[in-house]
């Protein structure tokens, strides 16, 4: 069965275009041309990813991501006009997993698709990927965090940047590191990315635990410190 992609968007010569890439590669396409009947759309299709424009009629798409995260964890592209970092910065506090910036190139996005998708993808047979710690289990093969036996809701992006950092303890790993390692050689972002999605997992992981913690080494970059 194909992948389903769903494109909210209102231009509808980029929509038309978008979709007609997609299922060149052999994607299934839906278009919402606004944000309310995107949301309507995305609880209809279940997509495997969201293409989602920030300037929409009706509910832009930051209200959108924010009703999408509110029930799933599929992975999101934010595609915006706007360059400036704040726009970029509230795009993946909102649980966005990556952006791209108007005019840009469909080779580029597609790119970004594929590069989304093969992250959010959990290999069968892959060993390890449940990890274990004081009040808190990361759990890759269903995408669940669970603390204190809760399930906390944290978007693909934050899952797979929490599991890296806890599956290698006390290791410091740079930003350039984790951009490469978690968002893979062809993501577009720059090392910002990696500071959003820490600040949001210490977010949900404050006083989890004085077992461990998501330490700041200053001038290097992050780690997942066990405390003995």
């Amino acid at each position: 069965m194909s992948k389903k992609v769903l494109i909210i968007e209102d231009d509808k010569n980029i929509a038309e275009l978008l979709r007609l890439y997609l299922e060149k590669d052999g994607f299934t396409v839906t278009i919402a041309d606004n944000g309310a009947t995107g949301v309507a759309e995305f609880s209809e299709f279940e997509p495997n990813l969201v293409l989602i424009d920030i300037m929409l009629p009706i509910l832009d798409g930051w209200g959108v991501c924010k009703e999408i995260r509110a029930t799933s964890n599929v992975p999101i592209i934010m595609i915006t006009a706007k360059s400036e970092t704040i726009d970029k910065v509230t795009g993946l506090e909102m649980g966005a997993d990556d952006y791209i910036v108007k005019p840009f190139e469909v080779g580029e996005l597609m790119a970004r698709v594929h590069a989304v998708m093969r992250r959010f993808e959990v290999s069968d047979g892959s060993s390890n990927r449940r990890l274990t710690f004081d009040n808190m289990i990361i759990d890759m093969d269903s995408f669940e965090l669970l603390i204190n036996g809760n399930r906390v809701d944290a978007p693909p992006k934050e899952m797979e940047l929490l599991f890296h950092l806890a599956s290698s303890p006390n290791r410091v790993f740079t930003r350039n590191q984790l951009l490469d390692e978690v968002w893979g050689f062809d993501y577009f972002g720059d090392s910002r990315t990696v500071d959003v999605h820490v600040k949001r997992l210490r977010e949900k992981l404050d006083k989890v635990s004085d077992k461990w913690t998501l330490k700041t080494v200053w001038g290097v970059g992050y780690k997942f410190e066990t405390i003995t």
